[in-house]
Parts: structure tokens; sequence; C-alpha cells
């Protein structure tokens, strides 16, 4: 099928007259238009007479196994629906069988609010980004307290030590991802495997890119009105979440990855690095957190595998926003050298 206006591979009146179908609510498709963020599935704004939706829509092209995985995406927010975890409301998944682009894609509800792209939030008062990271933790902590046989999730994820499930899978995605592999890469992953902590036995749903700019938030308040992004989603260790987001401290607040390095947080109201983890751990009951330089290195890594990809679909010719891709992919060295540090730094990292 040749690529349309609408850019999703499908024509707007063939789009509209499947939506009609599919969506008893749904009327009028008055308008396309493609979110310029974001890199792993497409995204687009539909406005309709009946409201304003999203569509996310799996890339066109040849992808890495397992990757893109937007039915997860919607399975996971469908479950969530009414719980503690603030989601937005889906409305119907398109099977590449039945799709009119043949391409899989879901489409939710639309939610207004804020989307803020620096984690240093420097158009907001200093109680007010105090507020917002209070926000998010009670919101990752909310998360991983969801009892995920009762939202239907308890097939979400492989049994088994995550960290080494995980380990594996993101090797092997780096591994398809480049022509030439990273030295500092492969020692990371040779360290992460004679590292590795005994399983634990902690299991959770976990979000896989728990980050600020995932989250929209209340356009007049800072409480959190929708988590987006849940394609990277399983059943894992929640410490995998917890690192992730820590990574945000020690990354350089310029550029296209901002972090919080070089920020007087305590200036700007923003926690530190032990006290946002002193209350996520208040919040679930924990004493403390052991092995902490591991996920540290780990969450380092993973997201270098990931941005890896990102390049190898803009030399493909395949990613959202190619532009960005490359960007992205010119991180991965510096991802690298991070993980190096934590390395070096030891246990008290």
């Amino acid at each position: 099928m040749k690529e349309a206006a609408t850019g999703i591979g499908v024509s707007r009146a063939a789009l509209e007259a499947y939506l009609t179908d599919v969506i008893p609510e749904f009327e009028t498709l008055q308008s396309v238009t493609k979110f310029g963020t974001g890199q792993s599935n497409p995204t687009y704004q539909l406005d309709a007479t009946s409201g304003t939706y999203v569509l996310r829509s799996k890339p066109p092209g040849k992808l890495l196994p397992s990757a893109h995985a937007v039915d997860r995406e919607f399975r996971v927010m469908q479950a969530l629906a009414g719980t503690n975890v603030p989601v937005p409301e889906v409305l119907h998944l398109a099977a590449p069988q039945t799709s009119p682009s043949r391409r899989a894609f879901f489409v939710m509800r639309y939610l207004p609010g804020r989307i803020f792209w620096d984690p240093a939030l420097p158009d907001l008062q200093a109680e007010e980004r105090t507020a917002i990271y209070d926000a998010m933790n009670a919101a990752l902590a909310a998360l991983h307290d969801v009892d995920v046989n009762a939202v239907g999730l308890s097939d979400f994820g492989k049994p088994g030590n995550y960290f080494a499930r995980q380990l594996d899978r993101w090797s092997k995605q780096y591994l398809a991802s480049v022509d030439t592999r990273s030295d500092a890469m492969v020692e990371i992953m040779d360290w992460l495997g004679a590292q590795m902590p005994p399983d634990d036995g902690a299991v959770s749903l976990v979000h896989g890119d728990w980050r600020l700019d995932n989250m929209i938030f209340a356009p007049d308040a800072p409480e959190i009105a929708g988590i987006l992004d849940w394609e990277l989603s399983t059943l894992g260790h929640p410490m995998a979440d917890l690192a992730y987001q820590c990574m945000q401290w020690r990354l350089p607040n310029q550029g296209d990855m901002r972090g919080l390095a070089g920020i007087d947080r305590a200036a700007f109201g923003l926690p530190s690095e032990a006290d946002y983890i002193a209350d996520y751990a208040r919040r679930r009951g924990l004493a403390g957190i052991d092995h902490w330089p591991f996920y540290l290195v780990f969450a380092f890594f993973r997201l270098a595998a990931i941005l890896a990809g990102v390049a190898a679909r803009a030399a493909a010719g395949n990613a959202s926003n190619p532009q960005m891709a490359r960007k992205y992919g010119a991180a991965v060295p510096a991802l690298a050298a991070m993980a190096m540090i934590v390395i070096q730094e030891g246990p008290d990292a």
C-alpha cells in the first residue's frame, strides 16, 4: 500500500472508515498530525468531530525481534485502568492482519496537559519542582505495588532472574544493531554477567522507560494525568525502573538526553539521588537497596543498547525521527563511559 497523506500508510478516508467501524463513538476524522517527538513508534494526533485521539503505530520496514510492541502497550494500559497508576484510556487495538495500514496500532483518548522535556524544570518554581518529583516517586511505588494477578498480567513476563534475561536480550539486540561492537560495551556486558545479583524473587510490573517526559502532568497542578510509552513494560525487578530514572541525576543537563548533573538540586527544589531512593524505599516498606552499582550500570547499558537500535533504524531509513535517531546513536559511547565510571567507583557508586 502506497504511503498516504496521513503518514500512517493509509488514506484519511480509509482510516476514518475503519475507526468509525471499530470505535462506536468515533465520528468524522478531520485531521491527522504526527507528533514530532518520540523514536520507537510513530504517534499521531487524530482530530475528529467526536473528540481528540492519539494513534500509536508500529513503524514501517524490517524490525528487530520483539521491538515496537504496541500490543503490549495497549494491554498494560488497559489492565491498569482503575488502579492507582494513571494511564490514558485506550479504545482500540488494530492487529496487522486487519489494520488498514497492515501495521499494528492502537488508539487512545487524548490527554490535555503538560509534558516536561528538561528534568530540571527551569520554568517552574522550586515548590512545584519538589511536588512533581514526589508525584513521580509515588507513582513508581504505586506501579511496583500493583497486584499483577488481580489486573490480569500474571503472564506478562517470563519467570526467572529478570536481570539475567534482560542482559541476554539487550546484549543480543545491541550486537544485532551494530556493525562494529564497542570495546566498552563488551566490557560492560562481561562485568554485568560477572556481577549478577542472586535472584531475590522480587517481581513487579515495570515500565521500562520511567522518566519525566513519558508523563503528562495536569495543566494546572503537579499531578500526573497519564503515564505514556509502555512498549518496554514487562514483569521484572522493580530496581530496574528506579535505577533507570536515577540515571538522570548523572546525565548532563545539556544536549538531547538531559539530566540533572551540574544542577544545584537543593536550590532548585529537586531531590538528591539518595533522597529519591529513600522516599521510594519508604513508600514500599523496604529497609534498603543492595547491589545499587549493578542496577545503575545495567540501566546505562540497556539505554545504550536501545539507542544503538534507534541509530540502526535511522541508517536503514525506518526511524520515526531520523535526525534525532542519529543524535541518540552518537550518545551510545557517552552512556557506556558513564557505566564504566560507576564500575570504577565500586560499591559506593
